[in-house]
Order: C-alpha cells, then structure tokens, then sequence
C-alpha cells in the first residue's frame, strides 16, 4: 500500500500511532457493507488507543472533515459507508474495560465482537442474550449503534433495554459519559444535553402516543420514546443513533445468566400462511425464541454441503415453512414439557405430528447453526438477481403478521418476483427480501415502488418500517411519511443537539438522500466486469465476477473460529 500523501493523511500520520490508510485499496475495500451502496471514503484510520481515537477526532475538525464510526461493516441499510473519515475500532479498541459478576455487568470497548464477549463470560456462568446471527464478527458498538435485537428478543429485548451507559466523544471532541458506571462528567455541555433533550421529550409525549408503534421492534429514527429519562440516563438516545450523535469510547452492558436447560421444536407447516397464523398461538406458551425457515431457504441449505445433513435431519418431508421454537430455564424436565404442550398446541390447530425435537445440545446448535446462516444461505442464489435488503425487517403485530406477509407476497407478484422470508417470527419482524436485478434500471424502480406500497401497509397496521437493522441510507428518507412531520422535526432538532454542523455519519436518519440514489450503488447503470481468464471453472456461477458478486458483504469472513478465513485469524487484517 502507497504512503498517504494528502495534507489531511499526513497530519493524521503525525497525530495518531495506529494505522492511517488513504490508498485506493483500503478505500475500496471500506467502500461498502453489507448494503446494496458502495461509497468511497475520504480515508480510514485504525486507531490503536483512545489517544488515537481523540487525535483523529481532532484533525478531522480542523479538516472539517466527516467522521464514521465502523465495527465490521454488517450493516444492511447503507449506515457503515460515506463520504468521510472511516475509523475503525476492531482491530485494537476491542477490549473489556470492567467486569463485575456480581452486578451482572460489564464495560467494554467499542470493537469487541459478541462472540468473543460471550466466550469470556462463559466461564462465569453469564451472556450478553442480544444474540444477533453475525455474532461471530459484530462488534458490540454496532450493535449499540444499530439498537441491535437478535433472535431471543421475546425474552431479552433489544440492545436499548440492554445498555447501562455509554461514554462518547462528541462531534467537536468533548468527551461526555453517559449513564453507566461512571460519574456523570457535568460539564457545561452536558447539562446543556440534558436540558435540550428533557425539552424534546417533554414536546414529544402526543406525537409519539399518535404516530408511535407500540412494538418491541421499533429502530427506525432516535428514542424519544425514552426522553426525558427518569434516571437522566441519555445513553437510551445514542443506542440506535448510527454514529450520527458521538463516537462511542466505552460501553457499559447489563448481562444475563446463561439458561442451564434449552430445547428446541422444529414446527413444520404446509404453507406459510399457515406458519404465520400459528404464530400467534404459539407465543402464548413463553418460548424464548420463535425463528422462521422458509422453503426457498431450505431448498437452498440442502445444496450446500456443509449444511445438508443437518437439514435432512431436522426437516421432515417437504414443508413450505418452519418455526424453530426454543424453550429456555432452569429445569430441564419443565422445557421438555413446554414441548409436549407445544406438539398439544399444534396438534389441536391441525397439525398433528408436526414437531420435530431437539433435546440434544449438539443436534440443537447444528439447527441453529443453519438459521445463523440465513443471509449466506439466501446470497448464495446463483445469477443477476439477488434477495435484495431494502423492506427486510418491517414489523407488524402478530394478529397481522399471516395477512401482512399474504399482502405483501401479492405485492412481490404484481412486480414480477417473489420474495425470502426468515428469522424472528416471535416479535413480528420478518425478513424479507424480494429477488431483484440491480443492474437493471426498471428493477431499482421496482424496488422503490415495492418499498412504497411496503411501507403504506405497514402505516395501516401501525407497525414499524424498521425493525432491526436501522434507517441508514435504506429507510431514512420515509420517516417522515412514517411519523408525520413534527417526529421527523424532532429527530433534527435531537440531530442538532449534539452534532449542529451534521458532522458525524451524515446522511442517516435525519436530511437523506432517496434511497434510490444511483450515485450511491454498488451497481450502475452499464455496469459490467472485466472477463478474467481463470484456471478454475466459474461458469457455475456465472464466471468470475459471478462468483465475486455471491459476496454479501457481511463480514462474515472476519470471525475468529472455524476455518475461514485464517488469514484474517492469524493477522487481524481484512486483506
């Protein structure tokens, strides 16, 4: 890689002693996520200590330069990539700061991935339950800044239910602790927050009992829900804020014991409206997760060999949909009866001997390992068309969810697809993905006019158009459409509190651009690839470039067990 050689590389080469990267490489490969945009950034600094982490803050002002806070870049809705100064906090500000087994707590730093975390806490007999399926590679700041939910949402809630405080730098580089462990720094600025936030919320009460979803999954905009907090606690507002309101240093998380006894019911239906309709019901008996597999999922695990003996184990002729339901506590012979009741359940619903069980641990996590892969599973669809992320995780009430998902599939019709459908069931909050081809111009007008008709009926159930993976480039520009004018006003003047200038992680939730802003794809209009003369034969994929475009882009090559990919393993690098 060539030595930075921009006025702004090298006062950052100066400033910091970590890692400053502003060639063409580095800036293409941080240049997307796992979104369908593709921006290059300004440059990106790898900080090794929050000295670094200051520096950079510092420089970037006195560049007027933006600045984006990234983990591992799984973000679905475009929140990881812009036209600014990257920093990147997993290769050295990834460490636990403060434990206390006692409390149930602990402080870590921003770049610590949730599979590692858990692997600490084990030994004591504790988890962090926000158990999203990339945890092998996404990072705990993410999370936060994403409000991430996972699949044991039902009984853990989201990550703002789960987060005790948070200590970050501003966007003119004060550092201000809020909540959490640590007395509150009470600075002038602080009290200032305090005082325009408290403001906010107090304005906020009719607006939010009106326009507000009374959903477990709402992520889309800031929490004024959560304002004024009782506790003065401010930390609720930067969890789900995308890096647009500080830059987190240190956080501080609530734990839970980890279930001394799980059992896990694999529900077979006939047809997915069937599968959605029982939802409901099946809730009722307390299980700690409910996740759908769709056909189009299951006929794509049983072509991938490392997950087709599983699935001939678990899967039972050929059903249009599963439910995996998990039942978790203490007493081992308690959740074998829930799954007695559960095959009662399902059996005076009509359908008898519909429950596959897993009482064995390891036959569990294979079950599970298959679900966790879903978004691979689904991107390894051969050919131009691809599941595409755009209405992925809206959430409706569970007494929608079967009419919902029969409406939203005549939707995918009438424009000439079809969609995939997995994951969180329990919470309403399914994702889909309709099959399109980007490349072509009428199917980004598909999209938009799919997301359009998505997002009206979701207004008419009063759910939510995000419901897990944020607002980012996707999903920012409807929310006014989805919490009326004076919300959206809200969401500025919140935006404005913190950072006036729009300094961090422009773009995301407040003032967007349309989320079908060609300058802003990873595909254009007469995009094409170089043909490569390759040793090995591609054509089952479509050649070369065919077989590079099956790259979700999640990051799942960063994780730090299993095979892949030891290089990253062995060196921390993404290269």
């Amino acid at each position: 890689m060539s030595t930075p050689n921009t006025p702004l590389a090298r006062r950052l080469v100066k400033s910091i002693h970590g890692e400053v990267l502003f060639d063409s490489y580095s800036r293409g490969r941080y240049s997307t996520d796992a979104s369908i945009f593709q921006i290059q950034p300004r440059g990106v600094v790898i900080p090794s200590s929050e000295d670094d982490l200051r520096a950079a803050i510092e420089v970037a002002n006195e560049f007027n330069v933006p600045l984006l806070a990234r983990g591992a870049g799984t973000s679905q809705c475009g929140q990881a990539v812009g036209d600014a100064l990257i920093i990147d906090f997993t290769k050295s500000l990834n460490k636990i700061l403060k434990f206390n087994p006692d409390s149930k707590t602990i402080v870590v730093e921003p770049g610590i991935v949730l599979d590692q975390l858990n692997s600490f806490l084990r030994p004591h007999g504790l988890w962090f339950p926000v158990d999203v399926s990339t945890a092998a590679q996404a990072t705990i700041g993410g999370m936060t800044g994403n409000n991430s939910c996972g699949a044991r949402s039902i009984r853990y809630g989201n990550m703002v239910h789960n987060v005790k405080g948070i200590t970050a730098f501003l966007a003119d580089g004060e550092k201000v602790v809020f909540g959490g462990h640590s007395p509150p720094t009470n600075s002038l600025r602080e009290r200032t927050l305090i005082e325009s936030l408290t403001n906010i919320g107090q304005q906020t009460q009719l607006d939010t009992d009106a326009h507000w979803p009374k959903l477990l999954r709402r992520v889309g905009g800031y929490n004024l829900d959560m304002l004024p907090p009782a506790d003065r606690n401010l930390s609720r507002i930067l969890v789900g804020s995308e890096g647009t309101l500080g830059i987190f240093s240190e956080i501080e998380l609530q734990l839970a014991p980890i279930p001394a006894n799980r059992v896990l019911g694999v529900c077979h239906f006939p047809s997915f409206y069937a599968a959605m309709a029982t939802t409901k019901h099946i809730v009722s008996l307390n299980p700690s997760a409910v996740e759908l597999v769709d056909r189009t999922m299951i006929d794509l695990a049983r072509d991938i060999p490392v997950f087709k003996p599983a699935v001939s184990r678990f899967v039972h002729g050929k059903p249009d949909a599963l439910l995996l339901v998990e039942f978790a506590g203490d007493s081992k012979t308690g959740q074998i009866d829930l799954l007695n009741q559960l095959d009662e359940l399902l059996s005076s619903l009509g359908f008898p001997n519909a429950v596959v069980t897993a009482i064995d641990p390891k036959f569990q996590n294979e079950i599970w390992e298959v679900r966790k892969a879903g978004l691979n599973i689904m991107m390894s669809m051969k050919g131009d068309g691809k599941p595409i992320s755009f209405i992925e995780d809206c959430a409706v009430a569970l007494e929608d969810l079967a009419e919902y998902t029969k409406r939203l599939t005549d939707v995918f019709r009438r424009y000439n697809t079809t969609g995939t459908w997995y994951a969180h069931a329990s919470v309403g909050c399914l994702h889909v993905r309709p099959i399109l081809n980007l490349k072509k111009e009428s199917e980004v007008k598909n999209m938009r006019a799919i997301a359009e008709e998505a997002f009206a009926m979701v207004r008419e159930y009063k759910g939510s158009h995000s419901g897990e993976h944020g607002d980012g480039l996707i999903r920012s520009e409807f929310h006014e459409i989805m919490f009326g004018g004076r919300i959206t006003q809200l969401f500025r003047e919140v935006k404005e509190a913190f950072d006036k200038n729009y300094f961090l992680n422009p773009g995301k939730i407040v003032k967007p651009s349309p989320m079908d802003d060609r300058n802003l794809f990873r595909y254009f209009p007469n995009y094409h690839t170089h043909t490569e003369d390759t040793s090995m034969d591609w054509s089952a994929w479509g050649g070369f470039s065919g077989a590079v475009e099956m790259c979700n882009n999640n990051g799942h090559c960063r994780k730090t067990t299993g095979v892949m990919c030891p290089s990253f393993q062995a060196s921390g690098e993404e290269v």
